[in-house]
């Protein structure tokens, strides 16, 4: 019987959900990237056609006729001033047009900002001489946007171009014109923007992840809630309905001893009688006390025990023959505990081996054992059986709310148990060993005073 299931729909529906947001996002995203990259590979294109342009011969050549013909002219003075100066006139609409591909579509301060090499066929960047502040020759190379330092010698110049040219297809430029003419190439990278948003779907991913985290942390911990408001309400109003019979049983006990011979046979019966009686009162304070924090006082262990172990044997269920409670007790010392919820516990841990006997129905080895002793400055108590024992996932939700093998159990057993035993006693309860077919041994770890 399971109670509480937390594999229900609620959290598959979050899953699914964080799923899809993730997807969406990653998708989303390179849908981005690759419209930046359309337009990045555009303006690189549009470089390259001004390059081109710029390189044509008769450009060259036209710029250089005219400018003969304004000295030849300047050199007459028969021609009026105002023809020369229409010839210098057009000469600088020629550098208007120079200005435009070089200030407007080649220089870096525009939307260009993309790392950029012009090569030659042997895929090896330009260079150019041009003159410093001092009038001396300086090589320049023809990389646009790149870190000097990234290119400060031959072998990381040519090992940037390898790196741009695997990042993007190169696009050529034709030089010249006829048999003259010859081939150049620019290599470009990507942009600072491209590159930040190729990580933005690990950083979606993870706070994706984080949230998932968060919520399903959340909502397990409001059911761990519910399942402990649930059983304390369970325990304490089971302790409020026992009240009022319990004490007509111990008055209906006292009538009936009045009545009988006290060396009677049924005056024995009934001594034992009003001794269970007295144990479910017990019981009922027990149930009472779940929620309120418990009084601890430092006790010897053994005693604590010893009563729990004397009342469970008197109770040992017939299973086609005799089972035994074998105790191997080494421990001794003082341990702060509330003697009635700490043999709670370990009645439990009894009744849940007894349980495990009654359905192996093997009378040729049924037994349970009770031990302790001490190690690493703590003290070990452990119950053994050679019951049904546990598979995997039984020995991982064993002690969860509302977990039961059991077709009538409320799987609030153990669960109560390890609440004794770690939130009340500051110990640890564990599954040491448990093996199908086998048997299980729980494990109780308390503190030495």
């Amino acid at each position: 019987m399971k109670l509480f299931d937390r594999t229900g729909p609620t959290k598959w529906i979050l899953v699914l959900l964080l799923v899809l947001l993730g997807l969406g996002s990653v998708v989303y995203n390179q849908y981005l990237i690759n419209r930046i990259l359309e337009q990045e590979r555009t303006s690189v294109q549009l470089w390259a056609k001004a390059l081109e342009f710029n390189a044509l011969p008769i450009h060259q050549e036209s710029s250089r006729l005219l400018l003969n013909v304004i000295n030849e002219l300047e050199s007459h003075e028969a021609i009026p001033d105002s023809v020369i100066e229409m010839l210098v006139e057009v000469e600088g609409l020629r550098s208007m047009q120079n200005f435009v591909t070089d200030e407007l579509i080649l220089d870096n301060r525009g939307n260009f900002k993309l790392p950029a090499v012009l090569v030659d066929d042997n895929d090896r960047p330009l260079e150019y001489i041009l003159l410093d502040e001092k009038g001396e020759p300086v090589v320049e190379y023809s990389f646009r946007n790149v870190r000097s330092s990234n290119i400060e010698t031959e072998e990381k110049r040519l090992a940037y171009i390898q790196k741009l040219k695997n990042m993007n297809s190169p696009i050529p430029i034709t030089v010249g014109e006829g048999e003259e003419a010859f081939r150049q190439f620019v290599y470009y990278g990507e942009s600072a923007v491209v590159q930040v948003l190729r990580y933005v779907p690990a950083i979606q991913i993870f706070v994706i992840m984080l949230l998932f985290f968060v919520g399903y942390t959340s909502l397990v911990s409001i059911t761990r809630m519910e399942q402990s408001n649930l059983w304390v309400g369970m325990a304490k109003e089971a302790a409020h309905q026992l009240g009022t019979p319990i004490s007509s049983l111990l008055g209906w006990i006292h009538i009936f001893r009045d009545d009988l011979p006290e060396q009677s046979e049924q005056h024995s019966l009934i001594n034992e009688i009003e001794k269970d009686v007295y144990r479910l009162k017990g019981v009922a304070e027990r149930f009472g006390k779940i929620g309120s924090k418990p009084e601890l006082q430092p006790l010897e262990i053994a005693s604590v025990l010893d009563e729990a172990i004397k009342y469970m044997e008197r109770r040992l269920p017939k299973i086609a023959g005799e089972v035994h409670i074998k105790t191997d007790m080494r421990a001794t010392g003082l341990v702060k505990l509330n003697p009635e919820l700490l043999q709670w516990a370990i009645e439990n841990l009894m009744k849940n081996a007894m349980d495990a006997l009654q359905i192996a129905q093997d009378s040729s080895n049924l037994g349970i054992t009770v031990r302790s002793y001490l190690k690493n400055n703590g003290l070990f108590i452990e119950v053994e059986d050679t019951g049904i024992g546990m598979d995997a996932a039984t020995k991982k939700n064993i002690f969860r709310p509302g977990y039961s093998t059991k077709k009538r159990g409320w799987g609030l057993g153990l669960n109560l148990t390890k609440r004794i035993v770690e939130e009340y006693h500051g110990g640890e309860l564990t599954v040491a060993k448990s093996e199908p077919g086998v048997g299980t041994t729980m494990q109780i770890r308390l503190n030495l005073v």
